[in-house]
């Protein structure tokens, strides 16, 4: 069993570091977060949404949670940002679904004198004040490590992409494939095809992807997969299920649902490897309102990084992270 992760009351804890100028608000009106993610319908995204509620709570400031449905609409994330821009919040949490495409808005934010913290997904600019995340390299590569152990180093293997421009899952997958280069005896067969935003064309693509790799008894002729988020990993999964593979061939996915779970106690997946969402939520509104208030915040804080098994998912601190109970934070 091994587990990568960093607790969630250390985060909190060694967070912040505090300034020789510590301030406060002159102004009397309340402190308004606006929480920006990806899109809105995974339950990664519910997990943030939760983490950011307990950190208002705890903070007394007002969140406003809203983000495109899909996370391949980039326009819709751009229009979320701007009309906050123009309303004035205090401050904005943004998982941005791309690293270029949001530089303006961020960059119209910060010149604004709205502070931006990035969370989950790197931003290729120097306009946020901290980035809170998973260390994704590290995740896609520990994702890759698991892979070769379960094949005993020996194999041949696929990977089912998630979206151009997406930060996070582009380290994923990078750090999976050096992973695989580790292994002389491991041959990757694809890695260049895209499952997209949404558990519909990640399945279109897995069954694609999986149609010339069977033999004529209609068998798969790979033995292990990997896939970097959930909406890839829930798609393959349905595509393994459909076409009878399912638990035949070694199969590593990334982030968790109750239907991801359902498929590790079975052993049709075999591992995940998870982040902690509830956590960047949190981070994510504590550091924007540490940094209002003139504290010092670290430009870089890993939110940290689990491997979850068969073997281990059944241990308190890793049901807590694969099935948490979000009913205190959200209505």
């Amino acid at each position: 069993m091994r587990v990568h992760t960093l607790p969630l009351l250390f985060l909190a804890s060694a967070l912040f570091v505090a300034g020789c100028g510590k301030r406060e608000s002159s102004t009397s009106h309340i402190t308004t977060i606006a929480v920006i993610p990806k899109g809105t319908t995974h339950e990664f995204w519910k997990s943030i949404h939760a983490g950011a509620v307990k950190a208002s709570r705890e903070l007394q400031v007002e969140i406003i949670w809203k983000g495109p449905l899909r996370e391949d609409d980039r326009e819709a994330q751009i229009s979320v940002m701007e009309d906050f821009v123009s309303r004035g919040v205090t401050g904005i949490v943004l998982a941005p679904l791309d690293d270029i495409a949001l530089r303006g808005p961020v960059a119209n934010a910060a010149s604004s004198g709205i502070p931006v913290v990035i969370i989950d997904s790197d931003l290729k600019s120097d306009d946020y004040v901290s980035f809170a995340a998973t260390d994704n390299y590290l995740g896609g590569k520990i994702g890759g490590q698991e892979l070769i152990r379960l094949l005993n180093g020996k194999g041949r293997v696929i990977m089912l992409r998630c979206l151009e421009g997406s930060a996070s899952t582009t380290n994923r997958e990078q750090g999976w494939l050096d992973a695989m280069a580790t292994a002389p005896g491991i041959t990757v067969v694809s890695s260049n095809q895209y499952g997209g935003a949404t558990v519909e064309t990640a399945y279109r693509a897995s069954e694609n992807l999986l149609a010339p790799l069977k033999d004529a008894s209609g068998n798969l002729t790979i033995d292990g997969i990997f896939t970097p988020n959930e909406s890839t990993t829930f798609g393959m999964l349905r595509a393994l299920q459909d076409g009878g593979h399912a638990g035949r061939v070694r199969f590593v996915g990334f982030d968790s649902s109750s239907k991801l779970v359902e498929a590790l106690r079975n052993k049709q997946l075999n591992a995940l490897v998870l982040q902690n969402p509830f956590a960047m939520g949190y981070v994510g509104v504590k550091t924007v309102v540490a940094h209002l208030r003139g504290e010092k915040v670290e430009k870089r804080i890993d939110t940290g990084v689990t491997l979850v098994t068969p073997d281990n998912m059944d241990l308190p601190e890793i049901k807590e992270l694969i099935q948490p109970d979000l009913s205190t934070w959200l209505d």
